[in-house]
């Protein structure tokens, strides 16, 4: 599913990865664990193409990241990868379907409401359509990000503290929930958290030290 081969980062002549080797399978669950700066973030970015490494070579299900010009990066990274960040990144002037829908319209997805309704009625938003972000809970707005992740069906989804700001009940519901996803879908996710109860819960956890994976 992923392969990223000596991955090197540095920012204002400081380093932050130091070639990085990482494999990922498809239906994994990995989570990556460190201290505050160890380059977790970082590392995710990449990974997810966001950001691009000074050296190294990523590839994602036999395309080389490398190789794609910009306006080809956009169009993969909108079909083939999801995300979902601490802070939801959801559109305050946007219904949570509409929310939901963004990156499937982009697609010219004739069927974004229909996949997008089937979506949240099953993460328990059926009755929680046409609310805004102002309208809903942190748990329910992680939720919609989750569903705006999975919208077109991407072969990886990567997550960056996704459970930072919620409380430990919908903590758990949101483990549990990726823990479900992987079983019912064969989705990948790749998830940077503090969590360590989270991080055992995955199929492989990477513990980062130091801009490098030392376990």
């Amino acid at each position: 599913m992923l392969k990223a081969e000596n991955l090197h980062k540095s920012y204002g002549g400081l380093a932050v990865l130091k070639g990085i080797h990482v494999e990922i399978q498809k239906g994994e669950v990995v989570s990556i664990v460190g201290a505050s700066g160890a380059g977790k973030s970082t590392l995710l970015h990449i990974l997810g193409t966001l950001d691009e490494p000074d050296s190294g070579e990523l590839t994602i299900n036999q395309h080389k990241i490398s190789d794609l010009g910009k306006t080809k990066l956009s169009q993969f990274r909108n079909k083939e990868i999801g995300f979902v960040f601490q802070f939801h990144n959801l559109l305050p002037e946007f219904t949570a379907l509409e929310n939901v829908c963004i990156p499937a319209f982009i697609k010219k997805d004739n069927e974004a409401k229909i996949n997008a309704k089937r979506l949240l009625d099953r993460l328990g938003l059926h009755k929680r359509l046409d609310h805004k972000p102002s309208e809903l809970s942190g748990g329910e707005q992680q939720r919609v990000s989750v569903a705006r992740a999975l919208i077109n069906n991407p072969s990886i989804v990567f997550a960056d503290e996704p459970t930072g700001n919620l409380d430990s009940q919908n903590t758990d519901q949101l483990h549990n929930l990726f823990l479900e996803l992987r079983e019912e879908l064969s989705q990948t996710f790749v998830i940077v958290t503090h969590n360590m109860e989270f991080a055992e819960m995955a199929d492989r956890t990477l513990e980062i030290k130091d801009g490098m994976v030392v376990s």
